[in-house]
């Protein structure tokens, strides 16, 4: 099992989609988002819940709207991500097995209780280098890892795929709407 969810995967994936709006790029929808990286709608929507209420993206109105960052993808890192999603979960729960040792007899002496746990205490360690990395490491920094391995025409292509969808799903609601309005127009 994983430490860490199979839904920070999928939402820092999705918010990579995010970090560049200045390409002309709308505000990507989840479903589009979930489309896209071909994850489960229902599933990336709550993994957007709590990206919005950590304060990470905001929702955008309008008949382009969606979701957007919230802030600079340089001021959101890994470690955010990792908290909005699946919480402050410790790396390690010490269960404090040193005090039942079968030769203390009913009670541990002092010596082996005394300050934090050996195993803990590495554990402890591990988890603060864990986040401490995590924390080093922001969207923007990635996304242009991204884009240093990517062909250059990829990032346009992404942009295309957005624009068609937002354009096809207006089209769509476009077209409802007026099929409503010329029902309602239409006499009896």
């Amino acid at each position: 099992m994983s430490f860490i969810s199979t839904g920070v995967e999928y939402g820092l994936h999705c918010l990579l989609f995010l970090t560049t709006p200045s390409d002309g790029r709308p505000e990507a929808t989840v479903r589009d988002l979930a489309a896209m990286q071909g994850v489960p709608f229902e599933y990336l929507a709550k993994l957007f819940t709590k990206l919005t209420k950590a304060g990470l993206v905001v929702a955008t109105e309008g008949p382009r709207g969606g979701f957007a960052l919230a802030r600079a993808a340089d001021k959101i890192s890994f470690l955010d991500v990792v908290e909005a999603i699946d919480g402050e979960k410790p790396l390690f729960e010490c269960r404090e097995i040193r005090t039942r040792c079968a030769v203390f007899g009913r009670e541990a002496p002092e010596w082996a209780t005394a300050g934090v746990c050996s195993v803990h205490e590495v554990m402890l360690t591990a988890e603060k280098r864990m986040r401490d990395e995590l924390a080093s490491h922001s969207l923007a920094e990635i996304c242009s890892r991204v884009a240093a391995k990517a062909p250059v025409e990829f990032g346009t292509q992404v942009s295309t795929w957005f624009e068609v969808r937002t354009a096809s799903r207006n089209c769509k609601s476009s077209a409802a709407h007026n099929n409503g309005l010329s029902k309602k127009l239409t006499p009896a």
